[in-house]
């Protein structure tokens, strides 16, 4: 149904250059037709009422017993949110994962956002869709100004939207929701797949770093209760008495130092760090001069990095001489091995299925859960000798290879799904696809709700909820 989609038969101007050509019996409307601005604090009420967040998968309610994410200290200053308004962030524009939302909640949301209520002259859902996609593909770069990229509530309220009729509305969203369930399912379906390798993967992992490669080999009491018995040749020390140093990393003054663009020196965070890799995307520079001033956290190759506080609480990398010179900020702590352990060896035992339990078991949950030096150096790690670790080694890249790379290619059918699912809800609510015809022939199907697979954690997308506090 869907590759049966054609254009319309005749399109004119809109004359905004983010959006180009529209169908002819389209309209444009100014959105202060469609919206209005409407700020009500809740002040001492505040109790009476739901916390919600803009988040990638919409407006959703927050639950504050997890300890996750940030909040403001004064929930007083939050805004009322009703059921059907639109809610913007509308600063720092481009980095934000998520621009617009439609709540279907009462509740209340941190100042820092924009709350619009509907005028009743147009679909809502038609357009929270059509902003989603000017933002998924940052489109909206003529609106936003000023060094946080800000765009002004009279600037938005000024700009027009395209205004199919009423009915083509209605048609264009029953389409794309019945499209998007599609896609999320295929997703979901993927990612249940990826969750079983990685789970092969983990007791191929578990079992090579705490027994070995020889099933009949002789054991020993390791001396530590979660730990058991380990071969006899092995030892069980501390990760502190397998490192020359275990610092965390530093976050720059704000006082005329910033984060670069461009630069001679990689500036890893948290986000950097996925699957054992350090990604660049996003990528971040200091200069020199920075550098030199929190140079303690310096990193050098071999640096084993693990991330000590946010929802991707544990998460390791080995620092190779490509990603140097570097430095780290203060959500990334570095292990900088001795002579005891393999680095690889060391960041294969961090990722063991019994670690991950001891780091959130020993978490402090305040805003976000953070583990403290202590402890990540307090953990025992049953130790082979050097060439037995190198074996070790070897062999689990061995056996979990066909594992890696069913899961590499799962993720890349995924993020082709996900660029597929973009193009399409941008094409529809733009008019460069006609659905009338093909929503009047859908099946009739039950509603879909946000994909919990695509589900992003709350530290990372509640911008203006940490801008907030």
């Amino acid at each position: 149904m869907i590759a049966d989609l054609k254009p319309y038969a005749e399109y004119k101007e809109s004359g905004l250059p983010w959006l180009g050509q529209v169908p002819g019996h389209w309209g444009l409307v100014p959105n202060r037709g469609l919206i209005r601005r409407r700020k009500l604090l809740v002040g001492k009420h505040h109790g009476a009422y739901r916390l919600l967040s803009l988040t990638k998968q919409g407006v959703i309610v927050r639950d504050i017993s997890t300890g996750k994410g940030k909040f403001s200290s004064d929930m007083g200053t939050s805004q009322e949110v009703r059921n059907g308004d639109l809610v913007f962030c509308l600063f720092d524009v481009p980095e934000t994962p998520r621009t617009v939302g439609l709540s279907r909640h009462d509740g209340m949301i941190t100042g820092a956002y924009s709350v619009f209520e509907s005028l009743g002259r147009g679909s809502s859902e038609y357009f929270e869709l059509f902003y989603r996609a000017m933002d998924d593909r940052k489109l909206l770069s003529p609106l936003y100004s000023g060094l946080r990229n800000t765009i002004q509530a009279e600037r938005l309220l000024g700009t027009k939207t395209p205004q199919p009729p009423p009915d083509e509305q209605a048609a264009i969203v029953q389409f794309l929701d019945w499209a998007n369930g599609r896609l999320e399912r295929a997703i979901r379906a993927k990612r249940k797949v990826i969750a079983l390798l990685n789970e092969q993967k983990q007791a191929i992992i578990h079992r090579a770093v705490t027994r070995g490669l020889d099933p009949s080999v002789r054991l020993k009491p390791s001396g530590i209760p979660w730990l058991g018995d380990i071969p006899k040749l092995w030892t069980a020390p501390r990760v502190k008495q397998c490192a020359w140093k275990i610092s965390k990393g530093t976050t720059p003054s704000t006082e005329g130092r910033e984060i670069l663009e461009y630069g001679p020196v990689r500036f890893l965070k948290a986000e950097n760090i996925s699957a054992g890799l350090i990604t660049d995307k996003p990528l971040y520079f200091i200069d020199e001069v920075t550098n030199h001033m929190i140079r303690r956290s310096q990193l050098k190759e071999n640096d084993i990095l693990f991330v000590i506080a946010g929802a991707t609480l544990g998460k390791t990398a080995v620092v190779s001489a490509e990603h140097l010179p570097a430095n780290t900020n203060q959500a990334v702590a570095f292990i900088r091995p001795n002579s005891v352990v393999v680095p690889s060896f060391l960041e294969l035992w961090l990722q063991s299925p019994r670690i991950k339990e001891l780091i959130w078991l020993n978490a402090v949950q305040s805003a976000q859960p953070n583990l403290s030096m202590a402890d990540l150096g307090n953990f025992a790690i049953p130790v082979p000798p050097r060439d037995e670790q190198e074996q070790i080694l070897n062999f689990v890249k061995s056996a979990t290879k066909p594992m890696s790379d069913a899961i590499s290619r799962l993720e890349r059918e995924i993020d082709l799904l996900r660029e597929y699912r973009m193009r399409l809800v941008a094409d529809v609510v733009t008019g460069k696809l006609d659905v009338r015809q093909a929503a009047a022939c859908l099946p009739d199907e039950p509603q879909h709700g946000a994909d919990n697979d695509d589900m992003e954690a709350i530290d990372d997308i509640d911008v203006a909820d940490e801008e907030a506090v």
